[in-house]
């Protein structure tokens, strides 16, 4: 018999869930991170008495009951509904495109009258969309394109529009009603007192290391399992034997601003392609916070290199070609389990995480 049943490589929300599942079946864990916290990406920071999303903006949506009702047992939520906002060289625009966004860009009024201009504009666009530019221009006509998506796309993804396939926007959301809500699924919030309210209930019972590698000692770990829940990079796991995945990460700058609101929103995206940052978070807005400080976080989006955090998976088709190699060595593997947005190298949204590690566990657990 083995110390363990089940050693979690990584601590996100996808061996979280795996190992509350497991320890509920009175399964041993033992939880191996890298980092100096729980949580991953979800992970909070208390700062001026307001929890900090110290990883980028994390705003829990679902339509599955089934999650809802998991991460309601965890934490309580709020009402918190996202509605961000476009900064195009001090032009405020509505997100997602909707009839405030139309309104204020052509002083119109109807859905009829949008319809007629996005249409007519659509019309520059080929038949046969050959690069993400095209493709945009094909959904939501030429002035949406300029204004709130050429330039927030090129600096996240640090390329021109023109130089990137079609497929990256295979559909631009677009409402011809005066709603604000940018997300369409039927339940969504925060956690009241932030999310390592549920990170603290996913890991309780675990044996916990932290500022661990478990590649740097691979064999030992396995050693100590019956089985291995592998949440990092698939191709770090393999040694790189096929060469690198790419992706995209990010560079957060936080500040501690003496007022108590500093953009009337909890996030603002700008979308015109001179300013450096895509995007501004002010965290208090996110538990409608009434401190008398406020902190926000300008997230820049920069090229991935060794050591960075890996956020977002290049999907293009020669890093899916590559994936595919990696996935099938995965499958050979009978003792280890990949899961989650680096071990399954796809970009997932945290109920999508929660719904995958509730099939491993029922899978796995029976």
């Amino acid at each position: 018999m083995k110390k363990y049943d089940y050693i979690l490589a990584g601590s996100g929300l996808y061996a979280g869930v795996f190992a509350y599942l497991a320890g509920k079946q009175g399964k041993k864990c033992l939880v191996l991170e890298k980092r100096d916290h729980l949580g991953g990406n979800i992970y909070c920071e208390d700062v001026e008495g307001i929890h900090v999303h110290k990883y980028g903006a994390h705003i829990f949506h679902t339509s599955n009951r089934k999650v809802w009702d998991f991460v309601n047992s965890l934490a309580e939520f709020n009402r918190y509904t996202n509605s961000p906002v476009a900064n195009y060289k001090g032009e405020m625009y509505n997100m997602p495109f909707n009839m405030n966004t139309f309104s204020r860009m052509w002083g119109i009024s109807t859905p009829e009258e949008a319809k007629k201009i996005i249409e007519e504009q659509k019309k520059e666009a080929p038949d046969e969309p050959q690069n993400l530019e095209e493709q945009a221009i094909s959904l939501v006509g030429t002035d949406i394109y300029q204004k709130l998506v050429k330039g927030y796309t090129e600096k996240q993804w640090g390329r021109d529009c023109r130089e990137l396939p079609s497929f990256i926007i295979r559909r631009l959301p677009v409402r011809f009603t005066y709603d604000n809500n940018y997300f369409n699924d039927l339940y969504q919030g925060i956690p009241i007192g932030g999310y390592n309210v549920i990170i603290d209930k996913l890991f309780e019972g675990c044996d916990i290391e932290m500022n661990t590698d478990y590649l740097a000692n691979k064999e030992y770990y396995d050693g100590l399992g019956e089985k291995t829940i592998y949440t990092g990079t698939i191709d770090a796991y393999f040694d790189y034997c096929f060469g690198k995945l790419e992706y995209r990460s990010l560079r957060f700058e936080t500040e501690v601003m003496n007022t108590d609101n500093y953009q009337g929103v909890a996030v603002v995206n700008y979308t015109d392609r001179e300013t450096p940052y895509t995007r501004i978070i002010e965290h208090k807005h996110f538990e409608f916070g009434t401190q008398p400080k406020t902190v926000i976080t300008k997230e820049y989006p920069v090229t991935w290199e060794a050591g960075m955090e890996p956020y977002y998976p290049v999907n293009d088709e020669r890093n899916q070609e590559l994936y595919k190699k990696y996935a099938e060595l995965a499958g050979r593997e009978d003792h280890i389990i990949f899961g989650g947005r680096l071990g399954e190298y796809k970009y997932y949204d945290m109920d999508k995480v929660i719904e995958a590690a509730m099939a491993k566990a029922e899978e796995e657990l029976g």
